[in-house]
């Protein structure tokens, strides 16, 4: 079975590099909004989240990975043939990296100009904090 990754991130550095190195080791790449324009455009291919939720990024990208189809891919206890059995009922495929950042909060509320709607647009990332609750994911 191929492995799949989920990329979503704010700072891109590096990151077109690090999704070449999962290519080369057969990996299937879910990326979302600035991230996926990024990776295509260093001819890293990727699959849209959209073709993986069936909704389209909205919002202005605030909901895009806010999904069953993305969650449920995360959640899923490999240990526990319920939930690949879920998993399998709902057609819920399972995603066995995520690799996201943060906004930069600290730095932007740090600003001399910053307004009350800068600082709460970087902190919205709702979506990349569920993912860092996951008990399977790694900071790094």
């Amino acid at each position: 079975m191929t492995k799949r990754a989920l990329i979503s991130v704010s700072d891109k550095a590096g990151i077109v590099e690090f999704a070449q190195e999962l290519k080369k080791l057969g990996w299937d790449i879910i990326s979302t909004g600035g991230t996926k324009v990024a990776l295509d455009n260093a001819g890293v291919d990727t699959i849209a989240i959209d073709d993986v939720t069936g909704f389209p990024e909205m919002m202005d990208g605030r909901v895009k990975t806010l999904h069953p189809n993305i969650h449920g891919g995360l959640l899923a206890r490999r240990d526990l043939d319920s939930h690949l059995e879920a998993a399998k009922d709902n057609k819920i495929e399972l995603i066995d990296l995520v690799v996201v950042n943060l906004y930069p909060f600290k730095e932007t509320i740090l600003k001399s100009d910053v307004t009350y709607a800068d600082a709460v647009e970087t902190s919205i990332l709702v979506d990349h904090l569920c993912f860092v609750r996951q008990r399977r994911i790694t900071l790094v």
